[in-house]
């Protein structure tokens, strides 16, 4: 035989020289659930080792994070029910404990990248991602309502802003408000094939913001739809988003290699909760070794076309990176 393939996996030096996909800790960003209060650290029992956070202790956890070479970070709110209401008004209140972190963060941290969740539903009394009236959600007149939350967050200083929500037409009309407001270098990371997946119970927990009524299958993605995803990705493209986000990820890896070899922006994976607690439940049977099965999931999403990675698996991994 001529061509043996075995000969280039010999040694641990060879694979290493060979490897075509490597992944960094420059492709990961690592979500985190900030709560109002002090001194809370409280764990979600459906996604073990991943916390609601007040202030303080968020800031020292992205000060861990930096000690091991995590730079990268994505704020999600657990708002008390008393402060929602239909319009998500609290969402752009200047003294929102949300807005105000992030000041806090970039403060403290001014060369971390900050990404927000754009979105109604931490801050909807129904918890739908758009304004609801008699039990519809209504496209067009949740727009202005993001328009004025992807102000405020730009204002607070996030870096990137996470349009969750999946309304048509939400990209460009946050474009012009934040260019019309003098946030033109406030990029966009659209999320832009959500799907109407079965594995976003830990995250629901973690923020209390399931739907009051109903289910989200009216504006995110059925997951039997493939040709949709290039549909949304050419519309965001259009309407001025910087990164095109796939979510979930794992059960989407054909999404992902579809986006990334049809549009030429940054394309993001959303790992998301319940694709990470099933691994974690898996490795804490003793059925799976976490040390092997993270790292190789991780990977694949990698591997599939994500260049960013958004995964609860973050800082394990850069923990795990520091080792060696």
């Amino acid at each position: 035989m001529h061509r043996r393939p075995r000969r280039n996996r010999r040694s641990s030096a060879i694979r290493s020289m060979t490897r075509e996909t490597r992944l960094s800790l420059s492709n990961l960003i690592y979500p985190l659930f900030l709560i109002d209060g002090k001194g809370i650290r409280s764990e979600i029992q459906s996604l073990p080792g991943n916390f609601r956070l007040s202030s303080e202790n968020l800031l020292q956890e992205i000060e861990e994070c930096y000690q091991l070479g995590l730079r990268n970070f994505i704020l999600f709110p657990a708002v008390e029910e008393k402060l929602k209401d239909k319009t998500a008004t609290y969402s752009y209140d200047p003294n929102n404990f949300y807005l105000q972190t992030a000041r806090k963060i970039k403060e403290a941290f001014p060369e971390c990248v900050l990404i927000s969740d754009v979105a109604m539903d931490p801050y909807s009394s129904d918890g739908h991602d758009g304004f609801v009236q008699d039990g519809q959600i209504l496209n067009d007149e949740t727009l202005p309502i993001l328009a004025k939350m992807s102000i405020a967050q730009a204002e607070a200083g996030f870096d990137l802003l996470g349009p969750s929500d999946m309304m048509d037409g939400r990209i460009g009309f946050m474009r012009e408000a934040l260019d019309a407001a003098g946030y033109s270098n406030t990029g966009i990371m659209s999320y832009t094939a959500k799907y109407a997946s079965a594995f976003y119970g830990p995250f629901r927990d973690a923020l209390d913001s399931a739907p009051k009524a109903g289910d989200k299958k009216t504006y995110q993605m059925d997951p039997a739809n493939q040709r949709e995803a290039l549909i949304e990705a050419e519309l965001d493209t259009a309407e001025g988003a910087d990164f095109l986000m796939v979510k979930p990820a794992l059960n989407y890896l054909d999404v992902i290699s579809l986006l990334k070899n049809n549009f030429d922006l940054p394309i993001a994976a959303y790992h998301v909760s319940g694709e990470c607690a099933m691994l974690i439940a898996a490795c804490q049977k003793g059925w799976l070794d976490y040390e092997q099965a993270m790292p190789e999931t991780l990977l694949s999403i990698h591997r599939a076309g994500a260049d960013v990675i958004l995964t609860y698996f973050a800082k394990d991994y850069a923990k795990m990176l520091a080792k060696k």
